[in-house]
């Protein structure tokens, strides 16, 4: 009898849950996809791939595996005669700003000659291409291995300052930024980051209820207006502290070291026509000169 009663009353709690029509309005998903982003990141692809593909938990993100269907011939189909796209965005990117100069002289530090291109590479050092290179604790090498990363200059402005990106995987970025701003010196934070946390649970439900509430259907009762409507939040990434600061600056040389992990999303074509569909997607910037 107790059970029986305790079941009846488990559906009179469960009858008051909100239809899933409401369910599914906006502002509901925004305030629970923020609320499911606390532990691990999402990247901007992740709702197309959380259908389709099983979702793993690494390196502070939420990535897709293994698809759910066979879609391996499709795959193979599309690499060999078309085009596919693949989601890289979880790969950090390094940035460094200074005299080219004093770039190259710290740089071939944590590099070497006799394992392929490096940093001083002219093809790559004009920005035209991109360049893969193996990375060594400062003066250590053969010993002492970082790991593999990719870098691309960008091109010269006629100015003795140049701007460099490095992409490494985020299991080795912790260990390569550390290396980083040791070899240029770089301990004085020069920006914080000023993204502001995730909003708790209380504040969501607050916000849903007053979007929800009895008779005023999709309306809001604060005065904010739009500002009340919760917004998508990138919270940092899944290699750091959202409070800690992402930019480091070295006093006597002026080179900074950046963090713009997942402010850079990075993609890759595979397939004869990748061109084509880049020509088609972007379209080249008028610039005006005065």
């Amino acid at each position: 009898k107790k059970q029986a009663e305790k079941a009846v009353h488990q559906k009179k709690e469960q009858s008051k849950t909100k239809c899933r029509k409401a369910r599914r309005r906006h502002i509901n998903l925004v305030a629970e996809f923020n609320r499911r982003q606390r532990k691990n990141i999402w990247l901007e692809t992740h709702i197309w791939h959380a259908k389709r593909f099983h979702m793993v938990k690494k390196w502070g993100y939420c990535l897709g595996n293994s698809p759910t269907e066979k879609s391996y011939r499709a795959c193979y189909r599309a690499m060999t005669k078309h085009c596919l796209l693949q989601d890289l965005s979880y790969y950090c990117c390094l940035e460094l700003k200074g005299k080219e100069d004093e770039l190259l002289k710290q740089l071939a530090r944590i590099c070497s000659i006799d394992t392929g291109l490096t940093f001083q590479e002219a093809c790559c050092l004009s920005g035209r291409f991109e360049g893969s290179l193996y990375l060594y604790r400062a003066d250590c090498y053969p010993e002492d291995m970082l790991g593999p990363v990719t870098f691309i200059w960008k091109p010269r402005d006629g100015s003795e300052n140049r701007q460099l990106w490095i992409w490494v995987h985020p299991a080795l970025k912790q260990d390569i930024l550390r290396e980083l701003k040791a070899i240029f010196q770089c301990t004085e934070p020069e920006e914080m980051c000023i993204t502001e946390p995730v909003t708790t649970s209380v504040q969501e439900e607050k916000q849903v209820e007053a979007v929800t509430s009895l008779g005023n259907k999709r309306k809001r009762e604060d005065k904010e207006g739009e500002k009340a409507v919760p917004v998508k939040k990138i919270i940092g990434d899944g290699t750091r502290d959202p409070l800690q600061s992402y930019s480091w600056i070295a006093q006597t040389t002026g080179i900074a070291i950046s963090d713009r992990s997942m402010e850079i999303l990075r993609y890759r074509l595979i397939g004869p026509l990748s061109h084509s569909v880049l020509t088609e997607t972007l379209k080249a910037a008028s610039v005006q000169t005065v």
